[in-house]
C-alpha cells in the first residue's frame, strides 16, 4: 500500500489485493495506468522484497496507452508523447529495471484525444474524439485524418458521436466504438443509455448497437471484447450477430482493457456527479449488487469471469481512461517533466 497524506496535499491511497504482486511474478507482468481526471500515469510492478511498486508522473490529462516492454506512447492535453525505455538488458536505475523518459512530443492541440494504437506499419493511430475520426501523426500539422464514420457529414471539432475505443486485428485497424450514432455538437448526449455502437472500420459498417457508452474494444484470441461501460459490464460481442455477451459485472464505469494469458486487466471509475454519467443503467445494476462503485484496477479470470485480482485506489484519484500490459518488466518508473531528474538524464547513443 502507498499513501500520501499532508495539510497541503490530499490523500492519496492504493491497496493491492493479497495475491496481486504474485500474480504479476507468476505472469512476468508489470502494469500501466493513466487518469486524466488527476493528470497521471502509473506504473505498477514488483519490489525485491515482494511488495508492489507503485510509481507515478504528471502528464497533464493523460489519457490514451499504447505500450510495449521498450516504448510507450501516450496521449496528454494538447500533445502525444512518446516514452522510450533508456536501461540496457539487465540494468537497474534506482533498482528499476524500467526508465521511461518521454522522447519525442508531437503538438495536437487540444483533440480530445482517446486510444491509441501503433499498427502493423508503425503507424501511430489515435482517435480523434473532437473531430470524430481516426487520425495520425504528422510533422507539420495537428493531425491527419485516416477515416471517419459514413454518418459523420464532416469534420468538425465537435464530438459528433463520442468516437472513443480502437481495436487492431492482426496488425490493422478493425473496430471502433461510438457513443452514438449521431452528427449534431455533442449529440451523443442523448444516445447514452443505449445508442452507442460498434463500427467495422474497413466497411464502414455498423456491426453491433445497443450498447450504453462502450469503450475499449479489443480483440483477443479471435474475439471482440469491450466494456459495455454504461451498465458495467465487460463482455464479448458476436460480431456475426451483433449480440453481446457480458461475462463478468465490475463495480464501477469501465474504460481501459489489456489481456495476459487467460486474463484480462480492466480499469474501473467512480462516476462524476455530472449529467454525463448519471441516470445510466450502471445505477440500478450497481443497487441491484448491492455494491458501491470504486476505482481501480480489477484482473479478470477469463475461463470464470470471476475477479480474482484488485487493485483499490482512494483518494484524489476517482477516474481512470486506459491500462496496458508490459510484458517481461519487473519494476517500471519513468520520468516526468515536474522534477530536474530530467534535466540530468543523459542517454548518449552508439555510432
Amino acid at each position: 500500500m502507498t499513501q500520501v497524506d499532508s495539510k497541503k496535499k490530499p490523500s492519496l491511497e492504493i491497496k493491492g489485493s493479497q495475491n496481486l504482486a504474485s500474480w504479476l511474478v507468476k505472469q512476468q507482468v508489470s502494469l500501466a495506468f493513466t487518469t486524466y481526471q488527476a493528470g497521471k500515469i502509473f506504473f505498477i510492478g514488483v519490489q525485491p522484497d515482494g511488495s508492489l511498486s507503485i510509481f507515478e508522473r504528471t502528464f497533464n490529462r493523460c489519457m490514451g496507452l499504447w505500450a510495449t516492454p521498450q516504448t510507450i506512447w501516450l496521449s496528454s492535453l494538447y500533445q502525444l508523447w512518446r516514452l522510450e525505455n533508456a536501461l540496457e538488458p539487465n540494468q537497474l536505475h534506482q533498482g528499476y529495471d524500467r526508465l521511461y523518459i518521454p522522447q519525442m512530443g508531437y503538438t495536437t492541440g487540444n483533440l480530445d484525444i482517446h486510444d491509441v494504437v501503433i499498427d502493423k506499419d508503425g503507424q501511430v493511430i489515435f482517435v480523434n474524439t473532437l473531430f470524430s475520426c481516426l487520425a495520425t501523426i504528422s510533422d507539420t500539422h495537428s493531425f491527419i485524418p485516416l477515416w471517419k464514420p459514413k454518418f459523420v457529414s464532416k469534420l468538425v471539432p465537435q464530438d459528433r458521436c463520442h468516437l472513443n475505443g480502437l481495436a487492431l486485428e492482426n496488425g490493422a485497424t478493425r473496430y471502433v466504438t461510438a457513443v452514438g450514432q449521431t452528427d449534431t455538437p455533442d449529440g451523443w448526449r442523448e444516445t447514452r443509455k443505449g445508442g452507442g455502437c460498434v463500427i467495422d472500420v474497413p466497411s464502414n459498417e455498423i456491426v453491433a448497437t445497443g450498447f450504453s457508452m462502450p469503450h475499449s474494444p479489443r480483440v483477443y484470441r479471435e474475439r471482440l471484447w469491450l466494456h459495455n461501460s454504461g451498465t458495467g459490464y465487460f463482455g464479448i460481442v458476436d460480431v456475426k450477430t451483433g449480440k453481446f455477451e457480458p461475462l463478468t459485472f465490475c463495480p464501477g464505469y469501465l474504460r481501459g482493457l489489456a489481456f495476459i494469458n487467460d486474463y484480462a486487466v480492466v480499469g474501473i471509475s467512480k462516476p462524476r456527479e455530472h449529467k454525463t454519467f448519471s441516470g445510466l443503467p450502471l445505477d440500478d445494476n450497481l443497487a441491484a449488487n448491492k455494491t458501491e462503485p470504486y476505482c481501480g484496477l480489477l484482473v479478470i479470470d477469463l475461463t470464470t469471469g470471476k475477479m480474482v485480482h484488485s487493485l483499490l485506489i482512494e483518494g484524489i484519484v476517482t477516474e481512470l481512461y486506459d491500462v496496458a500490459i508490459l510484458p517481461g518488466v519487473k519494476r517500471p518508473m519513468n520520468l516526468g517533466f515536474k522534477s530536474k531528474e530530467i534535466r540530468q538524464m543523459i542517454n548518449i547513443g552508439s555510432i
